[in-house]
């Protein structure tokens, strides 16, 4: 699996499904069942480490877990359509051009296709650098984790005309800048719908209603693994199914054939 291909997938109309995964059995599983892309998310630093955030988490954590799934992808069967791996770049290893491209390598050595980038125009000088140098980047708008001090929590983002305005402005920007994915987080449905009828590349949604390109899902979440109250945006996969495959299988699905989300996911 391609960024090419994916954007055959959104000129085709067919969803894309994404899940976060940090090991090589899940990469396995995960690429048995047909998800088209992988993420190694600094999720991590909450769902593996007990971080009640993502700052924690250092670029050695992220190269340990990229190496680790790539491994696991490299002994996937071969009938099996290898996913995308995309892997965070995690808290402060994007403050310049340089360091980021240095950051970013390591990354990519270590087995990772692209790398996502949160934060909208400021950091299209960044996002320049990479492209030049040949490292594909995704962009992340919305509720962005690593500033959740900022934002005052885990909260839904674009809800004025304004902060729409500047979101929309924000993808734009990125676009221009060199991204070839997006994802979109925590916003309204009709702005996740607006962005991605906007941009030619594809949008992944999480939290932004069933208009994006395609979703994603924290493992663990669409696993049932998460304790306590789950976001509104989160289906437990596991329910109606006896094994981890059949929900990983169950979550790709109804991506594809746009069960999930519905609009009770969505804000």
């Amino acid at each position: 699996m391609r960024i090419t291909h994916l954007l055959q997938l959104k000129q085709q109309h067919e969803k894309i499904a994404m899940l976060t995964c940090y090991d090589a059995s899940f990469a396995q599983l995960m690429a048995a069942s047909g998800i088209d892309v992988l993420l190694v998310g600094d999720s991590l630093g909450m769902v593996l480490q007990g971080h009640s955030d993502t700052l924690p988490v250092t670029l050695e954590h992220m190269l340990y877990h990229v190496g680790s799934v790539k491994r696991g992808l490299d002994s996937c069967s071969p009938e099996h359509t290898r996913p995308l791996l995309l892997a965070d770049m995690p808290f402060l290893t994007d403050l310049d051009p340089n360091q980021c491209a240095q950051n970013a390598g390591q990354l990519m050595r270590a087995g990772a296709e692209m790398v996502k980038i949160e934060g909208g125009e400021v950091k299209c000088p960044i996002i320049q650098t990479l492209v030049q140098h040949g490292i594909p980047v995704c962009g992340h708008l919305g509720l962005t984790p690593q500033s959740v001090h900022q934002l005052g929590g885990y909260k839904v983002q674009g809800k004025t005309s304004e902060a729409a305005a500047a979101l929309i402005a924000d993808a734009h920007a990125l676009v221009a800048a060199g991204i070839q994915l997006l994802v979109l987080e925590c916003v309204p449905a009709h702005l996740g719908q607006t962005i991605a009828s906007q941009l030619e590349i594809p949008v992944i949604g999480i939290g932004a209603g069933v208009d994006c390109d395609g979703q994603v899902l924290v493992m663990h979440d669409a696993l049932g693994m998460t304790p306590g109250k789950t976001a509104k945006f989160v289906q437990n996969f596991m329910t109606g199914h006896s094994d981890i495959p059949s929900a990983i299988t169950a979550f790709k699905t109804a991506v594809k054939d746009k069960s999930f989300p519905t609009t009770e996911h969505s804000f």
